[in-house]
């Protein structure tokens, strides 16, 4: 579970009586795909001919250039959810990632999950290594677009008890 039972109208579209602009909806989705992309390699060192992972990241990225439809994001979103499945550990938590990026665009509070699952896919790569997350969640806020930066901070303040708590201090 990583959607709040309450949304937040900062995270919700103009077009859906939220406050986000597309400007800022596209620096999301850009944004978890960066995430999802960092530990892509965990899934395709297990499962190198299955694209659908590498196919949702670059739908996230199609989908902010405005050249990919939200619906047709959202479906390599599923897709790459699909190669999770049957997999443990940090190559399902890497798809995961990737398939949550490409959701963005139809919820843009995917975002959190693409990083959030990033965070669990660095964790379960690196078990013996209690600050693996907290490198992963660092190299993650380094990358946050100055424009979105505040906004996501807070959301991980505020969702990060259903986020498993990888956001914390």
């Amino acid at each position: 579970m990583i959607l709040p039972e309450v949304r937040d109208p900062r995270l919700v579209t103009v077009r859906r009586g939220g406050t986000l602009s597309d400007p800022d909806h596209r620096l999301l989705a850009l944004w978890a795909a960066e995430c999802a992309e960092h530990v892509l390699h965990f899934f395709e060192d297990v499962r190198p001919s299955d694209t659908r992972p590498r196919d949702a990241v670059e739908a996230a990225r199609v989908w902010a250039r405005g050249e990919l439809t939200m619906m047709d994001a959202r479906a390599r979103g599923g897709h790459a959810m699909g190669a999770a499945r049957p997999l443990r550990g940090a190559a399902r938590y890497a798809a995961y990632a990737a398939g949550q990026a490409a959701c963005v665009g139809h919820v843009p509070e995917h975002d959190l999950g693409a990083a959030a699952y990033a965070i669990k896919a660095a964790q379960a790569a690196h078990p013996g290594d209690p600050s693996a997350g907290r490198r992963e969640r660092d190299w993650q806020r380094d990358r946050l677009p100055e424009e979105v930066r505040a906004l996501v901070l807070e959301d991980q303040a505020r969702r990060n008890a259903i986020c498993w708590s990888v956001f914390e201090d």
